[in-house]
């Protein structure tokens, strides 16, 4: 017999809408390690434009990139290209390696300059100035799992731009696995980086 939640609907073969679509609020697990992980890249394991990051020893669905949240990247993208040194590097859905069990792919990264623009290896922590992640769906993972793992590696500055509540939580001094300063910011206000303090940023260029 299936239990079912009411205020789930059903499939016509009575079974819960959930077995066959996944609730992307909370991605679905894999257990690897990052060599394991690379080398399921190297053979062509997931189908092309698959979403997938390794976080902790597991591997996570991620969910579809919608246009709203594509937009906001965008934006965010346009915004640092005008005011950053021309020697620092941004990075957009590009790897990350933190340890041996996790290489995710935050949204947008300010880099650390790197003679060969890292082509001969993914960043780390060390060279991360400023991590952002854009989040509608996602946005319980973002402040709970991930802010964990960037806090835990020392990502020194983490904002998260809140699609749902049309805001930026903004994390800084890593201390464990949480950060010392949290600061909400929204449209009219503005910010400096931590480790960029001539850089300041329009809340209303991103938001």
């Amino acid at each position: 017999m299936v239990t079912v939640n009411p205020t789930k609907p059903l499939a016509n073969n009575g079974q819960p809408m959930s077995v066959f679509f996944p609730d992307f609020t909370r991605p679905l697990k894999h257990l690897t390690n990052l060599d394991e992980w690379r080398r399921m890249g190297e053979a062509n394991i997931f189908p092309p434009g698959s979403r997938v990051e390794l976080i902790n020893g597991e591997i996570l669905d991620m969910a579809p990139i919608g246009s709203y949240h594509a937009g906001h990247l965008k934006r965010i993208n346009h915004v640092f290209s005008k005011i950053i040194p021309g020697n620092l590097i941004t990075s957009v859905q590009d790897p990350l390696q933190l340890g041996d069990l996790s290489e995710p792919e935050p949204d947008f990264m300010l880099l650390k300059p790197h003679e060969d623009f890292y082509t001969s290896r993914h960043p780390i922590a060390d060279d991360v100035l400023l991590l952002i992640e854009v989040a509608d769906s996602s946005l319980r993972f973002d402040q709970n799992e991930k802010l964990r793992l960037y806090a835990l590696h020392g990502v020194p500055e983490y904002w998260l731009l809140n699609l749902n509540d049309n805001c930026l939580e903004v994390y800084r001094k890593p201390n464990g696995e949480s950060y010392a300063e949290k600061t909400t910011l929204h449209a009219g206000d503005s910010v400096t980086l931590s480790q960029l303090p001539e850089i300041a940023v329009q809340m209303s260029n991103i938001l």
